[in-house]
């Protein structure tokens, strides 16, 4: 297959400017991803700024470029007769909402397999079975999918941490003027989920139960799932309650941490960890509006481990598959395990001003024949603990932790 050039304009500057924070890096990641495939998908929660990310890097492109976006009715139109209206595109192809056309994913594998393709296609979406389903069937070997989480440390600056901890990472929520306004976006961000993404995803549940079991989830932050007990709370089965965590983390509204299982004698957990996968929405469902009330909260600790869990995988660019938990029934445990071929590589989280190497890392340490254990804190310095363990700041965060 002959190789498609398609170049883009250097972004010039960096940071926030005028209100807008630009996603250098993301950028970077699409346009590499367009160079190695016919066909590249954004996915991500909902107002995550996922149309944001593809003008811009629509703008960047020299070249020619067709935007159609199938929220559009006039756009909608306009492909009424997918092949007729894309088959004579040169450049990017970028189309927005693709959810709402399966029947496309099929037309786009016809395009991409000519001899001389002349495009390269970007498809976003909702995070959906449906659009992966499909992706996957008609554009196997063809598609790769980027996932699209909110606003890192990287790109708000180390300075704004708590903002962007108290806030999270949705543009409107942490971009907000106020902390009031952030959280009506959040709470109607949570609605619209509720009503609308929710019910396409396949859940019949009323919105009014989804909600309880959302806040649940949220007082469960950082936890081991318990089907059982989520269970007897709604009166329904465990395969059901089941199903409304699955639905939730398939929008991407919540992380499952898998557990590792290492071949040693200890009875160790088995169950899944489910985090939230935004801490501002989950302030938001626990009615946590400023930096003094999430401070004063009994969660703090779990919020804070979240979002230092959240920040650590988005910096070393883990898959999912890579990322785990361990914990043992005697006690020793670990936040988060990342293995990245040959290597092993721990973190745990503590929201304290002086964190210690304890017997529980110690444990990890030993057990999982880790190559390094670092101890995530909210501080300024990073400095030793023990042999291959040390403390490290979160303020340090992006000039201690390298990339895998």
């Amino acid at each position: 297959m002959t190789t498609l050039k398609i170049r883009f304009y250097k972004p010039n500057f960096q940071g926030k400017i005028s209100g807008v924070i630009r996603r250098d890096r993301e950028l970077d990641v699409l346009t590499g991803l367009l160079r190695r495939h016919p066909v590249v998908g954004i996915i991500g929660a909902r107002q995550v700024g996922k149309t944001t990310l593809a003008r811009r890097l629509a703008a960047a492109t020299k070249g020619p470029c067709a935007y159609f976006d199938l929220e559009d009715p006039r756009d909608l139109a306009r492909l009424d007769d997918p092949m007729l209206a894309l088959q004579d595109l040169r450049g990017l192809v970028v189309i927005d909402e693709v959810q709402q056309r399966p029947d496309l994913f099929p037309v786009l594998r016809v395009l991409v397999d000519r001899p001389r393709p002349r495009t390269r296609f970007l498809v976003l979406g909702s995070a959906s079975p449906g659009l992966l389903h499909q992706g996957s069937e008609s554009l196997a070997g063809r598609i790769i999918y980027h996932q699209l989480g909110g606003f890192a440390l990287d790109e708000v600056g180390i300075e704004n941490q708590k903002q962007l901890w108290l806030r999270g990472g949705f543009p409107r929520a942490y971009l907000a003027r106020t902390h009031r306004q952030s959280s009506e976006w959040r709470h109607g961000l949570i609605r619209t989920i509720l009503e609308r993404e929710l019910p396409q995803l396949g859940i019949t549940a009323r919105p009014t139960t989804m909600r309880r079991f959302w806040t649940m989830l949220a007082h469960y932050h950082a936890q081991t799932w318990n089907a059982s007990e989520f269970a007897r709370a709604f009166g329904v089965s465990d395969t059901t309650v089941r199903s409304y965590l699955d639905v939730m983390t398939s929008a991407l509204m919540v992380r499952q941490l898998q557990p590792w299982h290492a071949n040693i004698s200890k009875r160790q957990v088995k169950a899944p960890k489910v985090y939230l996968s935004d801490s501002g929405i989950l302030h938001a469902l626990l009615d946590l509006e400023k930096l003094t009330d999430l401070e004063g909260h009994p969660k703090v600790g779990a919020s804070w481990e979240g979002f230092g869990l959240d920040q650590i995988i988005r910096r070393l660019g883990a898959r999912p598959d890579q990322c785990f938990f361990w914990a043992t029934y005697a006690g020793a445990e670990l936040d988060l395990l990342v293995v990245s071929g040959r290597r092993r590589l721990g973190f745990e989280f503590k929201r304290a001003s002086a964190p210690t190497a304890n017997r529980s890392i110690h444990a990890a340490l030993k057990d999982l024949n880790l190559d390094r254990l670092d101890v995530i804190y909210p501080g300024e310095r990073t400095f030793p603990l023990a042999a291959k363990v040390r403390a490290v700041g979160l303020a340090r965060l992006l000039d201690d932790v390298e990339p895998l």
